[in-house]
């Protein structure tokens, strides 16, 4: 395939002659909904330096946004599977080994091991960051023998690292206590909206009359809740439930929505670019983030989407999970439900629709984002770069 010989094409003379270092960013998605990546990419350009950003691209990826830095997405002739992960990772070994660079930065497991050979026989530094417990996730703990595979890898790699960075304090604790490498903490939080007000919800087809329930997600996947959450909203009265992006469970959720004749009281919109995703965080009023305790990642998980709901100024529907309950509770922004069964997640939204705390956990969202911002953590972005010895 013409695709594949693209291993081999070096970079732009931009990139190859320049006094500033480059540093390649490696993710293994298709780039456009992936905001953490994204907002690395411009620290590290606003760090001064050159970046180049490379990752995949799947038949319905979105087109990539005007950047201000270089983005490179490969064509894979598998989409999934163990030859998905094997070709992919070949593909990365040699983009990078190939590219001029100062610096590599890994993002997940995934990534890892490409980055780490390059970055020995290049002798540069290599940045990893953990966007999750990549070996908890519910895909990798039915499946024993892959699962061994990434905890292999993982052994073998982590401690010998010197620069890491991850979502929250709590993996960054379990990575420290299993392999005494160092994490620093940089949370995924959105940049300070200006101007956030609502717009006319009928401008983008929200009835005047109904409540508006948000899912959101590019990895509405297994365990998540999305599936006890559609059935709940058989019981739930005058609301619309939105479930906008992508995941495992979707075609799961297109069937049960049939089967349960929910059709105009749930509607499901593909993965959309961040502006146009947030219009409709931002008129909704309520936003669900319900994953399950069944995992070590998930019980451990800080969504992106929480920080998205308070920063469009939404109250939160969540699960009792630690890093979501200390956000939702220090700053009283929502609620929890206290199991998955729909009759009780129904009962709860009900309750918290028609109740007067909905207008003070708006309130409560605007101070809340007034210090959950990505300018904060911004600056220890810059700081943890300072300390990269080339």
């Amino acid at each position: 395939m013409r695709g594949n010989i693209s291993i081999f094409r070096p970079i732009s003379t931009n990139y190859l002659f320049t006094t500033k270092k480059i540093v390649i960013v490696s993710v293994i998605n298709d780039l456009v909904t992936d905001s953490r990546v994204n907002k690395t990419c411009n620290v590290l350009k606003n760090a001064g330096y050159k970046v180049v950003l490379i990752g995949r691209i799947l038949p319905g990826s979105l087109p990539l946004p005007a950047w201000e830095f270089k983005a490179i997405r490969m064509k894979l002739a598998f989409k999934k599977g163990p030859l998905f992960y094997l070709f992919f990772n070949i593909r990365l070994f040699f983009k990078l080994l190939f590219f001029k660079c100062d610096l590599l930065f890994a993002n997940d497991l995934d990534t890892l091991l490409p980055n780490y050979l390059v970055s020995k026989l290049k002798r540069v530094p290599l940045v990893y960051d953990s966007h999750e417990l990549f070996t908890e996730v519910p895909e990798l703990l039915h499946s024993p023998f892959k699962r061994r595979i990434w905890l292999s890898l993982e052994k073998r790699i982590i401690p010998k690292l010197k620069y890491c960075i991850t979502v929250n304090q709590s993996i960054a604790r379990i990575f420290e206590g299993k392999y005494g490498a160092k994490f620093e903490v940089i949370r995924n939080i959105p940049e300070r909206i200006v101007g956030n007000e609502p717009e006319n919800r009928e401008a983008i087809g929200f009835p005047a009359d109904k409540k508006i329930l948000i899912l959101q997600g590019a990895g509405i996947n297994i365990d998540r809740g999305a599936e006890e959450l559609i059935e709940a909203m058989q019981f739930v009265n005058d609301a619309i439930l939105y479930v906008i992006g992508g995941g495992d469970v979707w075609p799961s959720l297109e069937k049960k929505l049939k089967e349960l004749h929910l059709e105009g009281k749930v509607i499901l919109i593909s993965k959309l670019p961040k502006p146009e995703l947030m219009r409709y965080t931002r008129n909704a009023d309520l936003g669900i983030s319900i994953d399950k305790n069944t995992n070590p990642n998930y019980f451990n998980s800080l969504p992106n989407k929480l920080f998205d709901y308070i920063h469009a100024g939404i109250p939160v529907l969540a699960s009792r999970l630690p890093e979501i309950e200390k956000i939702i509770s220090n700053y009283q922004v929502g609620v929890f439900i206290e199991s998955h069964e729909p009759r009780h997640i129904a009962e709860t939204i009900n309750k918290f629709l028609s109740s007067a705390l909905l207008e003070d956990f708006k309130k409560n969202t605007v101070l809340a984002a007034r210090e959950l911002n990505w300018e904060s953590e911004r600056a220890k972005y810059l700081e943890f770069l300072k300390r990269i010895q080339y």
